[in-house]
């Protein structure tokens, strides 16, 4: 089995193609449902990780040849896609690079930020949905749950989130540039997630004069608001409402926009030329691009705060190097427990072949003891009858082995115990079987 990490991200797809190929959360169930009754067989461990900068699909397969091409097929068929547009912005990892692009990615080192904590949190859903899915193996549980590992190790011992600057940060920072006092500002959050407390957490440390929360799900947004004494408001109130908001943030899973260039262009009108500034975290996005032409509103999208946030990576390359260094060494580990995943069934062949061999040689015993034989002739007979078929192997090795003498003689000396049934002293010991 082999593991193949297949997908793209904000380094080889624009915007607009990483939110047509993006799974909202409660759909990825449904797509791992479908992905697994399509190629069960070419890929029987699947998990997706869907995030505003990357769609991946990591997998074990016994075919990664095979499994990249069904796998693309898949992803543009499932997403309604036209054949051909995805290949020139997915990768695919086979092997080690597959292991080492899911420690980076759970590290922070492949995020459009580097350094930024939330993607941990997101491949731990991925392995969630994919384990309640009954889409997880155990060669994706371990790959994950080292990752996760490798992602605290990379944290506690390097300084890779000292001067990480989040999107959230990063909006604080842009907002700035437009209003000179935060502390006057009216600001809205459509969404209640992850991302949207974040934000709301950075811009309630400026005390802006007011906060609302607006979610389709009013009780979800009522628990938000409760922590920043914010107000609420329903989806539906958002076009009556816009107009009382300087600072706007979106991010929801909605698959379409639900901040559209109408409803923005009236409240511009209402505002009489007051600037508004527009953050939209979702992928697919919430607010329609075409709102970005409009005069005195700013529009920034997950790309542009990515942008802002590359100025720090200088200050982070030292911290970077050493998550480097600590992740090759992890892979390393980790390709070690897989190719010694791939031995078990050899051992546990051997096993079964010598518990066969055993078993015959004592039932040949026990009928020469009851037919009468001497017990001490049927002792150097089971004896006998062991030691042969045991040399049987080696020394068939030894006549047809097109090896060097002194690896064939290490080989040998490995296979055939000493005196008093120890392995020789520089004998590896034998793995467990798992």
């Amino acid at each position: 089995m082999y593991l193949l990490t297949l997908g793209l991200n904000h380094a080889t797809a624009p915007l607009s193609l990483r939110e047509k190929v993006s799974f909202p959360g409660d759909r990825i169930s449904d797509a791992l449902a479908d992905l697994g009754a399509r190629l069960r067989r070419l890929v029987p461990e699947q998990a997706i990780l869907s995030t505003c900068n990357r769609t991946e699909i990591y997998c074990a397969t016994p075919d990664p040849g095979d499994a990249r091409g069904a796998l693309t097929e898949w992803l543009s068929t499932r997403q309604g896609l036209p054949g051909g547009q995805l290949d020139s912005h997915l990768y695919a990892l086979p092997g080690d690079e597959a292991v080492r692009h899911a420690f980076r990615v759970a590290a922070g080192l492949d995020s459009m930020v580097i350094g930024e904590p939330q993607i941990l949190g997101q491949m731990k859903e991925a392995m969630r949905v994919a384990h309640d899915a009954g889409a997880l193996g155990a060669n994706l549980h371990q790959l994950f749950q080292r990752s996760f590992a490798v992602a605290k190790e990379v944290r506690t011992t390097t300084e890779i989130g000292a001067h990480s600057v989040s999107m959230a940060a990063g909006a604080v920072r842009l907002a700035r540039r437009i209003f000179e006092d935060l502390r006057e500002t009216s600001v809205l959050f459509v969404g209640a997630g992850e991302m949207i407390e974040l934000c709301a957490t950075h811009f309630a440390a400026q005390h802006p004069r007011r906060i609302a929360i607006a979610n389709r799900t009013i009780e979800r947004g009522e628990r938000l608001a409760q922590r920043f004494n914010a107000d609420t408001l329903r989806l539906a109130e958002l076009p009556d409402s816009l107009e009382k908001f300087d600072i706007v943030v979106s991010c929801t899973a909605s698959t379409l926009p639900i901040i559209g260039l109408g409803m923005v262009e009236r409240a511009s009108r209402a505002r009489r030329r007051k600037p508004i500034f527009m953050v939209d975290l979702a992928v697919p996005r919430d607010i329609e691009q075409e709102v970005s032409r409009l005069d005195d509103v700013y529009l920034y999208t997950v790309d542009d705060l990515g942008r802002l946030a590359q100025s720090a990576v200088e200050s982070r390359r030292a911290a970077v190097a050493q998550a480097e260094a600590i992740i090759e060494t992890r892979v390393d580990g980790f390709m070690q427990w897989l190719s010694s995943r791939e031995m078990v069934p050899m051992i546990r062949q051997l096993n079964d072949r010598g518990e066969a061999i055993r078993q015959a040689e004592l039932d040949r015993a026990r009928r020469m003891l009851a037919r009468g034989d001497d017990p001490e002739a049927v002792l150097e007979a089971l004896a006998h009858g062991l030691t042969g078929k045991f040399l049987h192997g080696p020394m068939t090795l030894v006549h047809h082995a097109h090896l060097e003498r002194d690896a064939l003689g290490r080989i040998v000396e490995h296979l055939l115990p000493e005196p008093g049934g120890h392995p020789p002293a520089d004998a590896p010991p034998s793995p467990p079987i798992r």
